[in-house]
């Protein structure tokens, strides 16, 4: 495709990266979703494989990560962004009362939001440097284990 046709269908680069966004947080959210609603699993199996799928995704697109965040300042306060932050929110304090139904409802937000900003910070700085499948794995597993520990703890007290 040609330059040229691109911009018949966005006005300028500003509006296709938030496209490319936009599209991004749908797909996070379509991800986090289909893992944590899925009741058919456990709680820490849900958690497990949404930490590896998350971690495998932030890989894949480290490659695209650099322009989406130049652009970040143009739509981080946009309705679509806030909207896909709620949407993201909303599937963890779910799943976060599903897991630990006896907590606090603070504990469970803390809870919720520890893992989402270790899971995003981490995700983010490890898919800064190419990886192989394997390194991907075991990262995803010892990162995993952390938030099964974590959740298993709160749940025990």
């Amino acid at each position: 495709m040609s330059v040229g046709s691109l911009y018949q269908y966005f006005p300028n680069k500003a509006a296709i990266l938030f496209r490319l966004q936009s599209d991004e947080w749908r797909q996070t959210s379509e991800l986090l979703r289909g893992i944590l609603e899925d009741r058919t699993k456990s709680p820490p199996v849900r958690l497990r494989a949404l930490v590896q799928a998350f971690i495998l995704s932030e890989c894949e697109e480290a490659a695209i990560r650099g322009a989406l965040s130049d652009a970040a300042p143009l739509y981080r306060d946009a309705p679509e962004a806030q909207d896909a932050r709620a949407a993201g929110e909303g599937i963890i304090a779910a799943f976060m009362r599903e897991a630990l139904p006896k907590a606090s409802e603070a504990t469970r937000a803390l809870a919720g939001e520890l893992i989402k900003t270790t899971l995003s910070e981490v995700g983010k700085r490890f898919s800064e440097t190419p990886r192989s499948e394997a390194e991907i794995a075991r990262h995803a597993d010892g990162l995993a284990d952390m938030f099964c520990a974590y959740l298993g703890e709160l749940a025990r007290r």
